[in-house]
C-alpha cells in the first residue's frame, strides 16, 4: 500500500503541477511517505519529468530528505544548472548534507554558482561556504578549473588548515568584487566563534545576501 500511495502522489503532483492548492499537501504527504520507506529513486519521475515546477518539487523533497537523498547525488549535477533558480538553491543544500569527497565535481559546480545572476542562490551558496567541511571545499576545490572561483575556494581551504592573518578576510569583504566579498562572508562566518567583529562587519556589507545572511548568523548566536 505504501508504494501505491507514493506513486499516486507522485502523478498528482505531475498532473498539477502548477497548483499549489493541490502540490502543498501532495508534497509533503509524499515527504512523509519517503521518510517511511517509499523509495527515494521514485523521485527520478518528477526529476525527469521534463515539467519544470514538477522539478522543483522533487528537487525541494531532496533537500528535505537529509541523508535520505544520497542515493540521487547523481541527479544533482543537472539541477545545480537548471533554468529555474528554486532547483539551483534547492539542489545546494542536497550537496552540503550528502557531497563528499567523491563527489568534487559536484561541490565544483556549487562553488561555480557564487556567480549565479540570482541573489538567492548565491545566498544559498554563502550558506554552504560557510557550513562546509574543509574535506568538502577541498574537493570542490581540486575540481574547479583555475581562475577567480578555484583561486578564493582554495584560500578559504587554507582557513582552516593555516594561520591566516583576519585582515586578509577583512580586505575581501570591502574590496570591489562581489564573488571575492562572498567568500570574505563566508570566512567571516567560519571564522566568527574566535572573532565575531569578521561577521559584525559582514553585516554591514551593501550586498544584500551578504548583509542579510551576516544577520542571520549573529541572531542566531545570540
Amino acid at each position: 500500500m505504501q508504494t501505491q500511495a507514493g506513486d499516486d502522489l507522485i502523478e498528482r503532483i505531475r498532473a498539477h503541477s502548477l497548483d499549489g492548492v493541490i502540490v502543498g499537501p501532495a508534497a509533503n504527504d509524499l515527504l512523509s511517505e519517503l521518510y517511511g520507506g517509499y523509495p527515494v529513486e521514485n523521485l527520478v519521475r518528477l526529476l525527469h519529468s521534463g515539467d519544470d515546477a514538477a522539478v522543483r518539487t522533487g528537487t525541494w523533497l531532496l533537500s528535505e530528505l537529509e541523508d535520505l537523498a544520497a542515493p540521487m547525488m547523481d541527479e544533482v549535477p543537472a539541477l545545480l544548472a537548471h533554468p529555474f533558480r528554486q532547483v539551483r538553491f534547492y539542489a545546494i543544500e542536497v550537496v552540503l548534507v550528502n557531497g563528499d569527497a567523491q563527489h568534487g565535481p559536484t561541490i565544483a559546480r556549487v562553488m561555480n554558482l557564487s556567480t549565479d545572476y540570482d541573489a538567492g542562490v548565491r545566498w544559498k551558496v554563502l550558506g554552504f561556504l560557510a557550513a562546509a567541511t574543509t574535506d568538502q571545499l577541498a574537493a570542490g576545490a581540486s575540481n574547479l578549473e583555475a581562475g577567480q572561483v578555484k583561486e578564493l575556494a582554495e584560500w578559504l581551504v587554507r582557513l582552516d588548515t593555516e594561520e591566516l592573518d583576519p585582515r586578509d578576510v577583512l580586505a575581501r569583504l570591502e574590496g570591489p568584487d562581489p564573488t571575492a566579498r562572498l567568500f570574505g562572508a563566508a570566512a567571516a562566518a567560519r571564522l566568527s566563534d574566535e572573532d565575531p567583529s569578521l561577521l559584525e562587519h559582514a553585516a554591514t556589507a551593501e550586498d544584500e545576501e551578504i548583509r542579510s545572511f551576516a544577520e542571520l548568523r549573529l541572531s542566531q548566536s545570540d
